[in-house]
């Protein structure tokens, strides 16, 4: 199923990540694009996720440096339309694929698209991640341990039903039961044209 290769894809990069654990490490993916292209942007999104996850822990610091927060701010944007790209990438992907199927009269649309069902589930991949390494943390209380075993918990719960979810829907947009219809999020404040502050910059 679609959501078991994306959920180890997506484990597989967070660990690879770990092993170095710093956000301005070397990216190299292991699929190509040419034969693996949907392993391919399966793993560039969860490695964009993972990346920007550790840049929101850093610029919480209450003493991050003022300059250096200003920079991770630029460096949190460009993450965040990358992000978003890779979903328009993702929905492409399949788009393409079931072009050839024909809707049914009585197909009906999704409130997201496949690749926004993906998103969260990259997003829940970290969480869980995150939060397995707090329910196991040594030097934490078992007060805290036993409340983020209980949010682990519920986080796996989670998973399973998107995972769920999302290889339903693709079943019943492969069977006509559903039509994708895929819109750009034309995201505004950064484009020169469209931010008032960037355009009167010009």
């Amino acid at each position: 199923m679609f959501s078991d290769k994306a959920n180890k894809i997506f484990q597989e990069v967070i660990e690879k990540y770990h092993v170095v654990n710093t956000v301005d490490q070397p990216f190299e993916n292991p699929y190509s694009k040419e034969t693996d292209l949907l392993e391919h942007l399966l793993y560039r999104k969860c490695w964009i996720d993972t990346v920007q996850w550790h840049y929101e822990d850093i610029i919480r610091d209450p003493e991050i440096d003022p300059v250096s927060a200003l920079k991770l701010k630029r460096q949190i944007d460009a993450s965040n339309q990358d992000r978003t790209d890779m979903v328009e990438y993702i929905d492409s992907y399949f788009l393409e694929k079931y072009k050839e199927v024909t809707p049914k009269e009585t197909a009906t649309i999704n409130t997201e698209s496949p690749a926004w069902g993906v998103d969260r589930l990259s997003i829940l991949a970290l969480k869980i991640y995150h939060m397995n390494e707090e329910a196991t943390r040594e030097d934490a209380s078992q007060e805290h341990q036993m409340a983020c075993k209980a949010k682990l918990e519920v986080l796996l719960e989670q998973r399973v039903d998107l995972s769920t979810a999302i290889n339903q829907l693709l079943q019943d947009i492969e069977n006509g039961d559903k039509y994708m219809k895929v819109y750009k999020q034309m995201k505004m404040y950064n484009d020169d044209e469209l931010n008032p502050v960037l355009r009167g910059k010009k």
